[in-house]
């Protein structure tokens, strides 16, 4: 009898502990604490549950394979299209059913079958000399970098970047396989040195002369601008929007999905909800100068002052069927060497 009370008695300090337990949600992130951890806070004082978080720069994919059915893993952040359709191509996260997200992100902007979601947006911009090329023209597309004009002026990192894999597989969706090679052997021809450092490396290059043009992601600028030490390379650029009278500027994005073993389902998915709201929207445009995913979202004064642009329509799901294309292509044309 005394053994039955016991374990009464214990299955019942459990059981409140197990309800206090349920309510978390398990994240692996690529994206930087001090970008997702204020939202995670907002979103704790709103439901109550607790956000673990675990932060990675690479390994998110092979980790979530190593763990298995046994992950704790319930909602994914990555940084880049190729990250997210990596996840799902490797099985690795589930669909996901939700108004209130398809109502938030536009249907260019998430997988066809619901695996994943864009969370914030931002542009592959060129960045122009202030000095020695000003603005460019509203015509300048990126197949103008391959132009002789440009011989020995532009910049850029490594052809292998996720941010410009994408950049070539969205050519490749426009142009063909043929044509892109082609452009792609003259954009290499025009460099002003091998590929190399980051994206922000590369405005430093236009300050201090090496090139003219440089590729580069917009919210760099703002990160720049906002830094003292680099602030004189913001300086000495325009950012421009490629394609404005052709494709448009191609969009590239961070986002997020639901692990295949979410163990907290329920909870990853409000915070799945939370996270395409306007608050959290929000939050992302002022803290890392991105543009909103969500319609209608403001954006950073800083970000409203680049001006408006002309989003390349074709979707992200038919960008990342030709990611092994564009790698090919690079290697062939051997861009990085």
């Amino acid at each position: 009898m005394k053994k039955l009370l016991a374990s009464a008695i214990l299955v019942g300090l459990a059981a409140p502990q197990a309800a206090i337990a349920a309510e978390e949600v398990n994240v692996y992130s690529y994206r930087q604490p001090f970008l997702v951890e204020p939202m995670f806070k907002e979103f704790t004082a709103e439901t109550g549950i607790k956000v673990n978080v675990k932060f990675a720069k690479e390994g998110l994919a092979e980790k979530l394979q190593q763990e298995g059915q046994y992950s704790p893993a319930d909602v994914v952040l990555t940084t880049d299209i190729s990250r997210l359709v990596e996840l799902s191509d490797k099985e690795l996260v589930q669909a996901v059913d939700s108004k209130v997200i398809d109502a938030n992100v536009p249907a260019q902007f998430r997988d066809n079958e619901d695996e994943w979601f864009a969370l914030t947006l931002r542009t592959r911009n060129v960045y122009s000399s202030r000095d020695r090329v000003g603005r460019l023209p509203t015509d300048f597309d990126y197949a103008d970098l391959a132009k002789p004009e440009w011989k020995g002026k532009i910049c850029t990192r490594s052809g292998k970047h996720p941010y410009n894999i994408s950049l070539v597989s969205s050519m490749i969706a426009h142009y063909g396989e043929a044509e892109t090679k082609e452009w792609l052997e003259g954009y290499k021809a025009n460099l002003a040195r091998k590929p190399q450092g980051n994206d922000r490396a590369q405005v430093k290059a236009v300050k201090e002369g090496l090139c003219d043009l440089a590729i580069g992601n917009s919210y760099y600028l703002g990160k720049m601008v906002n830094d003292d030490k680099q602030k004189s390379w913001a300086e000495a650029v325009y950012i421009n929007f490629p394609g404005q009278e052709n494709n448009g500027t191609h969009v590239n994005v961070s986002g997020m999905a639901m692990a295949k073993y979410a163990p907290n389902q329920e909870n990853a998915l409000k915070l799945m909800e939370f996270l395409t709201g306007d608050k959290a929207q929000q939050m992302y445009a002022e803290v890392n100068y991105e543009y909103p995913v969500k319609e209608g979202v403001k954006r950073s004064e800083l970000v409203a002052s680049w001006g408006d642009f002309k989003a390349d329509e074709v979707s992200l799901d038919k960008v990342a069927e030709y990611h092994s294309t564009a790698i090919k292509l690079l290697d062939e044309v051997k861009f990085d060497l």
